[in-house]
């Protein structure tokens, strides 16, 4: 299985160069990483901690430990790596991290080079980012390894009788802070014992959103006391059924507040068109009275948490097939979240399908039928928003007892 994994890495390595000329995201992924060595060259010879996350989500999990790293260790220095280009783009000008950049394929020459180069500390990996030849290379310099928010499957190839070479990776591993008990008892069941249930480090970060001013005036003017619905990280295949919903089922005094994922500009414009009730662009709101709009459509990024603040109830992308976006945010306002039914590799959305304070939808008559429901009775959103809020306040304390875990050691 080594062997075979260097082959793969290096074939991959050779068609991706390929096929970026003719796809634009792949041609970020592959010129991204020519200035990564370079970036890393400014932190030779200061003390660095290493966070790794393959994308902005997993990202949100390493904000409040780096939060607290850079309050109480201000003599580190932090380095952020992500694999996903479009994850990088959004969080390239990090403000406190020293240096944010791709993470280098991970055959072994590249492995060898990055951590030479970087001699980190401790690196801190997020989530499930497993790469053998950049964990084989910090087990055999000693660098402290942790893995935060982590979550493992039975499905992964560590718990297969082929998988002995990932497994072997894991030893690089001093801790594992996971988000749950089946995966505690997974890494227990192949004989890692150095394992605590820490939960995710998502519900502190969220929790502080409350403590902010949250208020937008634009918003504030728009939804002029009505009820609002907040359709955040949208997809194409989210936007047909709400798009279909507000055309055909939506009262006059219903209101849309739309944060898609895709901000381009073609897209926007064809999301804004299919829609037949009278709407207004973020970019194009100007001197309007956006009291007199019904959808609005917010074509940027980085206000959606404070537009959740204004939610009635909220809908959050990606859940139909994409991969769900962040629906902590929206809970943490105690308002009802409504998900697609592709949910299973979200631990929390998992927990609060269970306990009701979300609702998976699969289609567009479902969709339809909790919108009409939830709209008309406001005990049913009160007590389904509580149970969100709640859920929250119940799994606070990860960060905490993961910074115990690290003061011991920096």
């Amino acid at each position: 299985m080594n062997f075979l994994y260097h082959i793969f890495v290096f074939v991959a390595t050779f068609f991706l160069k390929i096929v970026a000329i003719f796809n634009k995201k792949l041609k970020l992924f592959v010129d991204g990483r020519k200035q990564t060595f370079q970036k890393i060259t400014s932190l030779k010879n200061d003390k660095i901690i290493w966070f790794h996350a393959a994308s902005l989500g997993e990202f949100e999990q390493a904000i409040p430990i780096i939060q607290e790293l850079k309050k109480h260790y201000k003599s580190y220095k932090i380095l952020v790596t992500f694999f996903s280009p479009s994850e990088y783009e959004i969080r390239k000008q990090y403000e406190l991290a020293d240096v944010v950049c791709y993470l280098p394929l991970d055959s072994k020459k590249n492995a060898q080079k990055f951590i030479e180069t970087v001699n980190p500390k401790m690196a801190i990996f997020i989530k499930y980012e497993f790469w053998p030849n950049f964990l084989n290379e910090l087990k055999k310099k000693e660098i402290p390894t942790i893995l935060v928010s982590g979550i493992v499957r039975e499905k992964q190839v560590f718990f297969k009788w082929y998988g002995g070479f990932m497994r072997k990776s894991l030893e690089a591993f001093q801790y594992f802070f996971v988000q749950n008990k089946s995966s505690a008892a997974l890494l227990q069941s192949i004989n890692f014992t150095n394992v605590t249930v820490a939960g995710d480090t998502r519900f502190d970060r969220v929790s502080k959103i409350l403590n902010q001013n949250n208020t937008l005036d634009f918003i504030n003017e728009f939804k002029n006391n009505q009820y609002t619905i907040v359709a955040g990280s949208t997809w194409q295949e989210d936007e047909e059924l709400l798009v279909n919903y507000i055309n055909s089922k939506a009262s006059e005094n219903e209101k849309f507040i739309i944060a898609p994922h895709n901000i381009k500009s073609d897209a926007i414009l064809e999301l804004q068109k299919s829609i037949n009730k009278k709407t207004v662009l973020f970019s194009d709101k100007g001197d309007k009275n956006l009291q007199e709009y019904q959808v609005f459509i917010i074509d940027t990024i980085g206000i959606l948490t404070k537009i959740y603040a204004a939610a009635d109830l909220a809908y959050v992308g990606g859940g139909l097939k994409t991969g769900l976006h962040n629906i902590l945010e929206p809970a943490t306002f105690g308002v009802p979240v409504i998900i697609g039914n592709q949910f299973d590799k979200f631990q929390e959305a998992v927990d609060l399908v269970k306990i009701g304070g979300c609702i998976s939808i699969k289609n567009q008559a479902e969709l339809n039928s909790i919108f009409i429901t939830l709209k008309n009775d406001a005990n049913i959103r009160s007590l389904t928003g509580n149970i969100n809020k709640k859920y929250i306040e119940d799994n606070l304390g990860a960060t905490t007892l993961i910074m115990n875990y690290l003061k011991d050691r920096l």
